[in-house]
């Protein structure tokens, strides 16, 4: 199981309290994680990343175990820690300006 925490707007479009848990099939990795997220709330399809090039959204990042893995590749393993539901992955939504 996988743990991921999402920002209010894309929780309450996915009617999720709290976090949402996964079943991730195969290698634990970002493309894989969100196919699954999409799969299970297909609400949010479009939401994060692009339905055609699967491109994460401007002003969309992706965090875990205290690292920035926006600019990771999707096939790239996500850390043990996420992949044993230890820590989650967190969807965050940037904000511009300073």
């Amino acid at each position: 199981m996988i743990r991921v925490v999402l920002p209010a707007h894309l929780r309450k479009l996915a009617r999720v309290d709290g976090e949402a848990v996964l079943e991730v099939e195969g290698r634990v990795t970002q493309g894989a994680l969100l196919d699954a997220l999409e799969a299970r709330y297909p609400m949010l399809r479009g939401t994060v990343r692009d339905q055609v090039t699967k491109k994460r959204r401007p002003f969309v990042r992706f965090f875990a175990c205290e690292q920035d893995l926006s600019h990771d590749p999707p096939d790239a393993l996500l850390p043990a820690a996420v992949a044993a539901a230890a820590e989650p992955f967190m969807i965050v939504g940037a904000m511009a300006g300073g």
